[in-house]
């Protein structure tokens, strides 16, 4: 008895992964009429992101991806791409750095098939290998090759010599430096 009710209720109300990447895909390749319906999709998706205190952006360079615990605190920045077949776990920040003095400034690229553990930090212009995997935990702002791993025991402290420029600069109104 539970079971069928249960079989019924995930009919009637998939779980929130999956209804997000549906209206997502409703969102980004509308059929003819699914035009009209375009603000409650983007209304509906906003609001499963809201409840799970996440930001992924309706842009097509970042493609679906697996999330075993949810959208539990993914962030994706609105300049950053990720691959195809990519599992993020919970709390993962896919960061774009826009500090003007920064050597690592830009959004990141995540290859193919990237295996990112939870609470991993990619911040910055870096590229993510295919086949790749980032610890829980890990702050990247480094490129990372092809099948290789990354674990960090400990960090670092870096002492400078003079104060440094930390004024925010949000992503539409980023120049990057090389441009």
């Amino acid at each position: 008895m539970w079971t069928l009710l249960r079989k019924f209720k995930r009919i009637l109300r998939p779980d929130p992964v999956t209804r997000f990447w549906k209206l997502r895909t409703h969102i980004l390749r509308p059929n003819r009429w699914r035009r009209l319906f375009a603000p409650l999709y983007i209304h509906a998706s906003q609001k499963i992101l809201d409840r799970h205190n996440a930001l992924i952006p309706c842009l097509d360079n970042i493609q679906p991806f697996a999330t075993p615990h949810g959208l539990a605190g993914i962030f994706i920045s609105y300049g950053a791409k990720v691959g195809t077949g990519c599992t993020i776990f919970h709390q993962v920040t896919i960061g774009s750095n826009t500090l003007a003095d920064s050597r690592g400034a830009g959004a990141p690229t995540i290859g193919n098939n990237v295996y990112i553990g939870a609470g991993a930090k990619i911040i910055g212009a870096v590229t993510i290998g295919d086949g790749s995997r980032i610890g829980a935990n890990a702050v990247v702002t480094f490129d990372v090759p092809s099948n290789a791993t990354v674990v960090l025991p400990s960090p670092k402290v870096i002492v400078h010599d003079g104060p440094r420029d930390n004024v925010f600069v949000s992503w539409e109104r980023f120049q990057h430096p090389k441009s």
